[in-house]
């Protein structure tokens, strides 16, 4: 899926969702990140400043329970910030055994793809209700062209997060 695919799967997922006034602030997001103690969070050392720079490249939008974020073997490459709820990825590897992770609020989902625009390696939906916020590529581009500090810190905690599930076997299925 190409960069405009990717966002047209964005927004059908998020014109799917029922209106209703769900407010987001990124200073939720900051803080659930700040205070995750899962081995996979997302370390990034932003502040409150430089997090409303970042969600000014962002979008927020919430996820009801089985719905679907990522489909493996799609091409988009989007980046996913969980504040809140679970997600259940699935990877299926070339012997169709599945694999299963869950990863929830305070990391991040879509790492692995983002950095290497390959197709997405699992299938990823919702466990129950989840708050989350994306940064397409396009976006992230714009955000490194303006504010560099901001976006190299966001580069290096996403990285750490990739190492930390590619050494962990259970968490192997979270690289999207």
């Amino acid at each position: 899926m190409h960069e405009l695919e990717g966002q047209r799967y964005l927004c059908t997922i998020m014109n799917s969702l029922p209106s209703g006034a769900v407010r987001f602030d990124v200073q939720t997001l900051a803080q659930v990140i700040q205070n995750c103690e899962d081995s996979d969070a997302l370390r990034c050392q932003l502040s409150l400043p430089h997090w409303t720079t970042l969600a000014s490249f962002m979008q927020p939008f919430p996820l009801n329970r089985g719905q679907v974020l990522i489909e493996q073997g799609a091409r988009d490459a989007t980046l996913y910030f969980i504040e809140s709820g679970a997600l259940s990825s699935h990877c299926e590897d070339e012997h169709a055994k599945v694999h299963t992770s869950l990863v929830g609020a305070g990391t991040v989902l879509g790492e692995g793809s983002f950095f290497s625009r390959q197709p997405r390696r699992a299938t990823v939906y919702a466990s129950g209700p989840c708050r989350m916020w994306c940064l397409t590529p396009l976006r992230f581009k714009d955000l490194a062209r303006h504010h560099s500090a901001i976006a190299l810190e966001l580069t290096l905690a996403m990285a750490s997060v990739m190492a930390k599930r590619l050494c962990i076997p259970p968490k192997r299925a979270a690289v999207t």
